[in-house]
């Protein structure tokens, strides 16, 4: 015990209890325990966000694609009406309904996909053109395409939807890359993608190797529309999530959402066969209809203000997809199971003020 005079004078006793050997040893076993822990949590992180993308992934092959012009050909058609890959790595236009490609900027990179439409933080697609890919190998373009690492090892976001791409037939791969080895060289630097936590350490646990198929015959129109359907990620858009994570009994029924910097908020649609709330009683010429109005003989880009209604859906891309193509992902479409889900696509969630 032990007595002193606080600040008022008064005295203040001080019990102290001296520690037995048994909770000195208790006491001792705890702290190497918190210590190993805490070593663990930091081995585990540092692991997850240096070695793992590597060790998910095998190192870049040795493969040099021939460039013929029928593969440069194919590749220009999936690129950039099914895959989408000149859509996402260009500057759109969001101003105009449907935000269509500036012209000029195809493969430039730079569109900013924002953690205010929804995403884990903002992410910044590369430049694809040569002007930035011309270091770069095809095993390298490959492996960043079909499997999410990067030329200097880095796991990329699957904002590209590598995990589908990795999928595909892999001379449908070649294809696109022969394809954008031709691509006017523009020179820009997108600004670095920046997750946010814990994102920015699960991301490394994304990639995954590639699991290519062999694209089914053309006139097999179901399977070959969901070959198609899988290349184009329709389900990343169209299919509602939690934390990432695609909703259980929810495939294609829409309803995600895209939070617009106006207030206003988009949610894809239900594209499966219900016939209340999804496209069941839409006839396959009604289908096709949908994508081809937006062909430049058919339909004038309007202009779209703040709280109109607008949809980041790339129709002025998706109209140029053959309309054999198109026939194939109704068929498949119409086979999913039907979701009754009905999705208001459109809403301003700030009221005007009164």
């Amino acid at each position: 015990m032990n007595t002193e005079r606080n600040f008022r004078g008064t005295p203040t006793v001080h019990t102290y209890f001296p520690l037995t050997p048994c909770m000195k040893k208790v006491l001792k076993i705890t702290l190497i325990i918190l210590a190993v822990i805490v070593v663990a949590i930091t081995a585990v992180v540092g692991y997850v966000k240096t070695a793992l993308p590597g060790a998910n992934v095998a190192d870049a092959s040795d493969i040099k694609i021939e460039y013929t012009a029928e593969r440069i050909e194919r590749g220009k058609y999936l690129a950039n009406a099914v895959a989408m890959c000149i859509d996402c790595h260009s500057i759109r236009d969001l101003s105009v309904f449907g935000a269509p490609m500036i012209a000029g900027t195809e493969g430039k990179g730079g569109e900013k996909f924002s953690k205010e439409l929804g995403f884990p933080g903002d992410f910044y697609p590369p430049n694809i053109t040569p002007a930035a890919l011309g270091n770069w190998t095809d095993g390298e373009l490959l492996r960043a395409i079909t499997e999410g690492v990067s030329k200097d090892g880095h796991a990329l976001f699957p904002v590209m939807p590598y995990l589908s791409f990795g999928q595909m037939d892999k001379e449908d791969i070649y294809s696109i890359i022969a394809y954008i080895r031709t691509l006017k060289p523009i020179e820009n630097t997108a600004p670095p993608s920046e997750p946010e936590f814990p994102v920015n350490i699960l991301i490394n646990t994304m990639p995954q190797p590639a699991k290519f198929s062999t694209i089914p015959p053309k006139e097999e129109l179901v399977p070959y529309g969901k070959y198609l359907l899988t290349m184009a990620a329709c389900s990343d858009c169209h299919t509602p999530m939690d934390k990432g994570k695609p909703l259980e009994g929810k495939y294609l029924a829409g309803g995600l959402e895209f939070n617009l910097p106006d207030g206003t908020v988009l949610r894809s649609a239900n594209i499966t066969p219900d016939k209340q709330t999804g496209i069941g009683n839409w006839t396959e010429e009604y289908f096709i209809s949908r994508f081809k109005m937006y062909s430049d003989s058919a339909y004038v880009q309007h202009k779209v203000g703040p709280k109109e209604f607008k949809t980041l859906m790339p129709w002025f891309s998706y109209t140029n997809m053959e309309t054999h193509d198109l026939k194939a992902i109704y068929a498949y479409l119409q086979t999913v199971p039907a979701v009754n889900n009905q999705v208001i696509k459109f809403e301003d969630r700030e009221p005007a003020a009164e």
